[in-house]
């Protein structure tokens, strides 16, 4: 969120330079945006090589449903059906000066972990580690150590080294004999429209923000052509690649268009996208991820440099549109290939229907 912190969508510390009560949640957007890269980068693997191997109800997932690259490791681990075997921690959208915190569970500690704040993970793997704390996060259960906050490689990994895990059925999402292409597409999409939006919101002057703004409208514009005559971004059936611009896309109208100031057009006015966007969206494991009113609660509520009054704007009304007829299936392929739906949510995982609407 900001240049001090950390991978993905991150809460900044007193101790990690936060301007605290001197700034606080005003400070976002208030200065020059640069992310940077993920300090824990252990990996849980199969043969467990960084120390950290493949075991069911070891580690916890900690997200918040507000940040595209936390709902990524949201959406690949439905998909997959890893939902036994990784435990779910979902923070509060708003963050305090202490970073993601956990007050939407019973007496504000998270019933496994047993902390207030993520931060406390943080400390237990790293004493006085100076950087932020950032969601997606994977603790480590038995010793409440952070084990990685790596949102590039997290979900990844879900594809690959959690195989003997994986649900039957579950859908190939990072397809070996593709993965040359799905990186390519992966690496564009990231770089223009999943950070360029950021990089746009955040801009400190009006030539770093047209430069990131050009960059977003070049890549939907370059996705819109590409999936004209294709369902997916890569091949007949889901992969990250799909994945990862979701997480986007199902922001935009709601808080990039304005918020961030990325306003050539709305995601409804690109028929392509739109479609694209609502099939993902009506696809199980994508749409039953998204909070919208965590989202908006998180955007508005804590960019105080960008929005200042913390006012959560009413529109746009989402669900209804959302779930609209799409007809991208015309173009062939199958979301899971040769495989199957994720079943049920989990009910204790449920959105309620009134914060998806």
């Amino acid at each position: 969120m900001a240049d001090t912190t950390d991978g993905a969508e991150g809460a900044e510390r007193a101790s990690a330079g936060n301007p605290g009560e001197g700034g606080g949640n005003s400070a976002y957007g208030t200065k020059p945006f640069k992310r940077s890269r993920s300090h824990f980068a252990d990996r849980v693997t199969a043969d467990g090589r960084d120390g950290w191997p493949v075991e069911a109800g070891r580690y916890r997932l900690v997200v918040s449903r507000a940040c595209p690259w936390a709902s990524r490791a949201l959406v690949s681990r439905r998909l997959l059906g890893l939902e036994d075997a990784i435990s779910l921690a979902v923070a509060d959208p708003i963050q305090d000066d202490r970073s993601w915190r956990f007050t939407l569970d019973p007496d504000g500690r998270d019933p496994v972990l047993g902390i207030r704040y993520l931060a406390e993970a943080y400390d237990a793997r790293e004493r006085d580690y100076p950087g932020g704390v950032s969601v997606p996060a994977l603790v480590d259960v038995p010793s409440g150590k952070l084990v990685t906050n790596d949102y590039q490689r997290l979900t990844l990994d879900f594809a690959t080294e959690w195989r003997e895990l994986h649900r039957p059925g579950a859908p190939d999402l990072y397809p070996e004999a593709r993965r040359d292409e799905i990186d390519e597409v992966m690496d564009g999409v990231y770089r223009d429209l999943n950070n360029g939006v950021y990089r746009a919101g955040f801009a400190d002057t009006q030539e770093v923000y047209e430069e990131a703004y050009e960059d977003v409208f070049r890549r939907l514009a370059w996705m819109s052509r590409r999936l004209e005559r294709q369902r997916y971004l890569v091949g007949d059936s889901l992969t990250e690649a799909d994945i990862r611009a979701f997480t986007t896309l199902v922001r935009f109208d709601a808080v990039y268009h304005g918020h961030f100031k990325c306003n050539a057009h709305k995601l409804a006015e690109d028929p392509v996208l739109w479609a694209y966007a609502r099939d993902l969206f009506q696809t199980p494991g994508f749409g039953d991820t998204v909070d919208f009113g965590h989202i908006k609660r998180h955007y508005y509520g804590v960019h105080r440099g960008i929005n200042p009054s913390g006012i959560v704007p009413r529109g746009p009304e989402p669900l209804s549109a959302w779930l609209s007829p799409h007809h991208r299936e015309e173009l062939g392929g199958s979301p899971f290939g040769e495989g199957t739906p994720p079943g049920p949510v989990p009910a204790e995982e449920a959105v309620p229907p009134l914060r998806r609407g």
